[in-house]
């Protein structure tokens, strides 16, 4: 028996470890775990999120396929027609089903990191090649590069991410224009917009442009924003004309009824979630302002629930392992090219920031 080839060489994604690992590693109980390293929502599901889960009438049920409820409520929220959207287990499920619906075998994706690592990843699950233009010093994207790259290389897709991760930065709406207006299908990935702008990201999204649009699908997620991580539900607005190859390339029951009935009850009730962000937006500026006072540490400006820094004089991979083994505060380092100098910070509740900074101060 032997695989497929590209899968042998293929190396793995690097996820984050979830609360009972780190527990038993360090001989910490998880309350004594401050864990600032993959953008959660501290703050968790609202709490009729959490009613409603307990109350759910039909468990035992397969969910429906086409998530109709769901996608209705998606409607509402999102100002397009259901007939555009298309939910999935995360943004995850849909970037990769996006893949397997256009890339053939060395066909080529363009991507430009640093950024989410899940678009290479993907492409090279599937056979594909990600060809990478790297973001300027100051994490801008570097034009000119991405117009002579899509005109030498012809990629089927353009994943794109703004706020992006790691930095936090949004793609201005004459560069967005730019981008647009290049021969290739652009997948904006949207994760972290809720954290931008006002009401929501509504006013920054780019969302009620795909009908109008041809070569543009725009993703999201309930994991940041309404605090859903666990729960695995995202969603995408796509052309018309791509949906029916969607609906039939996807797997059946995808997304699961706990997680449908969590993001419509979170629809339901966008005020309090509203409310939330705008406690973490607060307490971000207050983080920021912290992160300044560390002589070490340069913080980037951000529009998202994380904090990208850069280290200077002292070893990032080392501070990240000493604030988790001496403070039990876990953060992220990227062990990449042009982010090693660096770390990220997700931004958590007002006592996270309290053991975190006086971590940073005692190292």
């Amino acid at each position: 028996m032997k695989i497929r080839a590209h899968l042998e060489t293929l190396p793995p994604y690097a996820p984050i470890e979830p609360f009972e690992v780190l527990s038993a590693r360090l001989g910490r109980t998880p309350d004594q775990i401050v864990k600032l390293d993959a953008n959660e929502n501290p703050y968790g599901p609202l709490a009729v999120v959490r009613e409603a889960l307990g109350k759910m009438e039909f468990p035992h049920i397969y969910p429906d396929p086409e998530s109709r409820a769901l996608r209705k409520s998606l409607a509402e929220f999102t100002g397009i027609g259901a007939e555009y959207l298309l939910a999935g287990q995360g943004a995850d499920e849909l970037i990769d089903l996006i893949m397997r619906v256009f890339l053939e075998p060395q066909d080529c994706i363009l991507s430009c990191p640093p950024t989410f690592g899940m678009y290479s990843f993907d492409a090279e699950l599937n056979a594909a090649r990600c060809v990478e233009v790297p973001r300027n010093a100051d994490f801008s994207l570097d034009m000119q590069s991405i117009r002579k790259a899509v005109e030498t290389y012809q990629p089927k897709l353009f994943f794109i991410t703004s706020p992006n991760n790691p930095d936090g930065s949004l793609i201005s709406p004459e560069v967005m224009d730019e981008l647009l207006s290049l021969p290739t299908l652009i997948v904006l990935d949207e994760a972290y917009i809720e954290f931008a702008g006002e009401k929501l990201g509504a006013d920054l999204s780019r969302i009620r442009e795909v009908p109008a649009r041809e070569n543009l699908i725009v993703l999201r997620t309930f994991s940041k924003w309404a605090g859903l991580a666990g729960l695995r539900i995202g969603y995408g607005a796509f052309p018309l004309w791509l949906m029916p190859t969607l609906w039939k390339s996807k797997q059946p029951y995808n997304v699961n009824v706990a997680a449908s009935v969590a993001a419509q009850v979170s629809l339901a009730h966008t005020d309090d979630l509203e409310a939330v962000v705008e406690r973490l937006k607060q307490e971000r500026t207050r983080l920021f302002s912290a992160l300044q006072t560390i002589p070490y540490l340069k913080p980037y400006p951000t529009q998202s629930n994380f904090i990208l820094c850069q280290v200077n004089g002292r070893d990032a991979a080392e501070l990240k392992t000493k604030l988790a083994q001496e403070h039990g505060v876990f953060i992220r380092y990227f062990n990449k090219a042009g982010l090693r100098d660096h770390i990220r910070i997700s931004v958590g509740k007002p006592q996270d920031t309290d053991v975190l900074i006086k971590a940073l101060k005692n190292l």
